[in-house]
Order: C-alpha cells, then structure tokens, then sequence
C-alpha cells in the first residue's frame, strides 16, 4: 500500500511540472517572448521555480534567455534585472496549409507564430483530394528543404473551407471543393513517411483563432471572423473559447437564406448569402472576368468609385453583418478574404445597412474592422493547430521528434 502511495505522488509530481512546462510554453509562443517577472505573475508560481520550468524548457532548445535591452529592462527587485524569454523559432517548427478552391499555400512557422517560408501554387482543376494530397505533399517536402538540419517539425496544421471534425481528420461537407466525407487526415497520414501530428480546421474557425491571439481581437472576448472567397465562413468565439457547436459544425453564416429568390449556391439550397456576397459576386459587380479572379484585387482599387453593383453588395453585406450581430453580440467582426478589399469601398454602405438591421444596443457594440493579419489569418491559425501537441506536452512531443532532414515527407 506504501509502495503505491509513493508512485502516485510522483505521478502526481511529474504530471504537475509537464503541465507547468506546457503553460510556460504557451504563455512564451502567444507573447512571443515575456519576462521571467511577468511568468511569475502569470503563473502564481515563485521565482525559482519559473527559473528552473524555463532552463529546462531552455535545455530542450525551445526558447532561450537574454538579458533585456536598455530601456526595457523590467526589475523584480532592487537592481535586478528580469531575464528575457522568447520562443527558439528557428529550432521547433510547423508545416501550415490554406486549402482554397482556385490556390493552395504553404508555410512553415517557427515557435511563436513567425512565419519563416512559405509558397502557393495552384489548386488541381479537378479539385480530386487524392490529387489535392499529391500536390500539397510536394509543397510540404520543399519546406523542410528551406529548414535548418537541426530544427523540428512537431506538427502539420491545415485550413479548409467546408465543415471539418478534426477528431475524427474527416472532411464532411465543403461544397465549393465538391468534397462530401473526406478522410483528409488519413490521405495526408498515408503519405507522409513519419507520423507527424496532423490537425485539420474549417479556414474562418481558424482565420477567428488568428486574430483572437495574435490580431486585431487580441483584447477581445466576443467576435466573428469572416472567411470571404468563393464561399463564406464564420468563425465565432463568445466568452474566449470558440463556438463549435454540438458536433464543430457551427459557424456556415454563408448558408444562412438571404435571398430566397436568388442563385442556386453550390451547398443546393437557394439564395445562401454567399452568393450574394462571395468572390464571384464582388467579381460580377466590378466587372471581373472569371478567367482573371487572380486578379480581382486590381479591380478592387481603393481610390476608385465603386459601381453601383458593388454598392448594392455593400448593402447586402450590412445587412447580413446586422442579423449576425442580432444573433451574437460581438465586440468585434473582422472581415477575411476578399471582404478586406471591398469593404473600404463600400464602408458607408455596409455600415448604414447594418444599422438599419441590427438593434441599437448590440450594433453600438460591434466593431467593423479588418484583419491585423491581412490574408494571412487562416494560414497562421492552422499553424496555431499545428502546434496544439508540442504545447500540451513539449516533453513527449519533442522527444518523438527529429531534425528536418530526418523527416521525409510523401517519399
């Protein structure tokens, strides 16, 4: 009985410094670099103790100690300087992928949310998964070329536009792929020449991750991100934590019936507000050819006069942006993808539209803004997933892992 008691306080023990450690990382990568002082009080935990979680976490080579500059040196007590602690980017990495209908990206972002690479080529015609899979495959392998031999990969993150159970890896609906119940994990997973911990998302869940922890919502607790390209997504967090719903299924506003006179979207229902406010739209309304939607952007230009048309989607816009906010009481919505151009055209638009819809005291509330982190909020929250393992568990995760080179990809 003794002899038990004993193992199970250093369980306990182990179980409590690996949590520590995990906590400690985490604060290091969303802060990307804080004071040892500032450890202490985020933490509740002595001095010596935060001393000895970051030297380990040191001796692991996943963040390092300096002291600070001139000017900013924070003290903990008469005439001592507290040590700086910042993320080893450069020595713990991920692989993050943005799967879009007409483009793929890829980046490779270091500890602490630097993106260190990255590249974008074209999504295959048919838009196969198996196809998808060997294309992306290709791009993953020549980002380990641009890593350093000694630098991990702990992780792969990927953001996909359709309804996502990352559990399970499985792609259960994204219509504007023509996907219906793909298993994108275990396509990827059967390529991939070692296990890598691979996490897949919808593209605005992660988009709202993004901006929550390194973007415009950083100080916020209640907001939408919205996910504008071909199709329309929203990712919600209320109180913090993101909305998922009973099966992660939440957040399609694009689905939501605006127009029951209107197009046919591709999900099969009528008159989805993404077909009044998706890329296709705003290219119709400016004039774009759809053989030059790589290049809506220039038709996009913010010292020109919007059309009447792109006025009128500005409208719709608004009015959609009032029910969500009806519905939800953000503090703030960010507006993704294409929305982050068309918006300052058609601001005065969008935001006499919203008012006319949404009730006052919500609607006085919300914050239109745009992205902090421009066209790169999915891609930078899929990184964020990819590094979920390392971040609960870097003793575990980084022990199972091996330099870049060792790691081959789809050979």
């Amino acid at each position: 009985m003794a002899d038990r008691r004993r193992r199970g306080t250093g369980t306990n023990q182990e179980a409590v410094r690996r949590h520590n450690l995990a906590t400690l990382l985490g604060h290091v990568h969303r802060s990307g670099g804080v004071s040892r002082a500032q450890l202490t009080e985020l933490m509740g935990l002595n001095r010596s103790t935060i001393a000895d979680l970051v030297r380990e976490l040191e001796d692991l080579e996943v963040v390092t100690q300096s002291t600070p500059e001139a000017g900013t040196i924070q003290r903990v007590g008469a005439g001592r300087p507290s040590i700086d602690v910042k993320p080893a980017a450069d020595s713990v990495f991920v692989l993050a992928a943005e799967l879009g209908v007409d483009t793929m990206d890829v980046a490779r972002v270091g500890l602490g949310g630097q993106p260190l690479d990255r590249m974008s080529a074209t999504t295959p015609t048919n838009r196969d998964p198996d196809a998808l899979v060997d294309t992306l495959v290709d791009m993953l392998r020549a980002m380990l070329k641009t890593a350093d031999d000694r630098s991990r990969l702990v992780g792969i993150g990927m953001a996909v536009p359709g309804v996502v159970t990352d559990s399970a890896g499985l792609v259960r609906f994204a219509p504007n792929l023509g996907w219906t119940d793909v298993a994108l994990t275990s396509v990827l997973e059967s390529r991939i020449g070692r296990r890598v911990p691979v996490h897949i998302g919808n593209d605005a869940e992660l988009g709202a991750l993004a901006e929550h922890t390194r973007g415009a919502a950083r100080h916020m607790n209640n907001l939408i991100y919205m996910s504008c390209d071909v199709g329309v997504g929203g990712g919600v967090i209320v109180a913090g934590a993101p909305m998922m719903g009973a099966s992660g299924y939440a957040g399609e506003i694009g689905h939501q019936v605006f127009n029951p006179n209107g197009q046919t979207c591709r999900c099969g229902n009528v008159g989805c507000w993404e077909t009044e406010i998706g890329s296709h739209a705003v290219a119709e309304a400016v004039g774009c050819p759809s053989s030059e939607m790589h290049r809506l952007a220039e038709y996009l230009q913010p010292d020109s006069e919007p059309p009447a048309r792109l006025r009128a989607l500005g409208h719709s816009l608004g009015l959609g942006l009032g029910g969500l906010v009806n519905v939800f009481n953000p503090e703030m919505i960010i507006l993704g993808g294409v929305l982050r151009w068309v918006f300052p055209l058609v601001r005065e638009d969008v935001l006499e539209a919203l008012s006319e819809w949404a009730l006052a005291a919500p609607a006085e509330q919300a914050q239109i803004v745009l992205p902090a982190l421009g066209g790169d909020s999915s891609i930078i929250g899929a990184a964020e997933l990819g590094f979920t393992d390392v971040l609960h568990d870097p003793v575990e995760v980084l022990a199972a892992s091996t330099g870049a080179t060792a790691t081959i990809i789809g050979a």
